[in-house]
């Protein structure tokens, strides 16, 4: 009799920001991007100026793994920092999502909650983000909401442009 391997589960967490902010009469949100890279290994956009980075990369929002003895909010407000360049306030949360994924070899099955925050920015720029993430931007948020590669951000960032809408009276 052949044993089957049993597949280790794990459990993960994390968090992270949906960071918006009013500018010209709309309202913007941050998204982290990684270029899409062609089977030569090269990126499809070399410079980061280029007007219509959209299509070129895929993009997510800033979020990470606790540092040991971080609260979500901590972690949620280091992670943004860290993967936009930008130094944010915490507004309240705005929820929570759960997935599932697995490592390369499919030994280990992980399930992942991350915790959602809305964020308004109060310093820095998106020019100092970390290498983590090949380019840092604004957009707005009806195009952001277009853009996002997870459709369960996707539905954070909608429960997040409820939410400002209701904040800044536009709802």
């Amino acid at each position: 009799m052949v044993k089957k391997s049993k597949t280790r589960v794990e459990t993960l967490v994390s968090a992270g920001g949906v960071v918006y902010r009013q500018r010209e009469g709309r309202v913007e949100t941050v998204l982290c991007g990684h270029w899409i890279t062609s089977n030569a290994g090269q990126t499809t956009k070399v410079e980061a100026e280029a007007t219509d980075l959209t299509e070129d990369a895929r993009w997510s929002l800033a979020k990470g793994t606790p540092d040991a003895g971080e609260t979500m909010e901590e972690t949620a407000l280091r992670e943004v920092r860290e993967e936009t360049g930008l130094e944010v306030q915490m507004q309240e949360p705005i929820s929570s999502i759960t997935y599932w994924f697995a490592d390369r070899d499919n030994a280990v099955r992980y399930h992942k909650t991350v915790h959602f925050y809305l964020m308004v920015p109060v310093g820095g720029g998106t020019e100092l983000h970390d290498p983590e993430f090949d380019v840092v931007r604004w957009f707005p948020i009806d195009e952001a909401l277009k853009i996002l590669i997870y459709p369960n951000e996707t539905a954070v960032m909608r429960q997040a442009n409820e939410m400002i809408n209701q904040r800044i009276g536009t709802a």
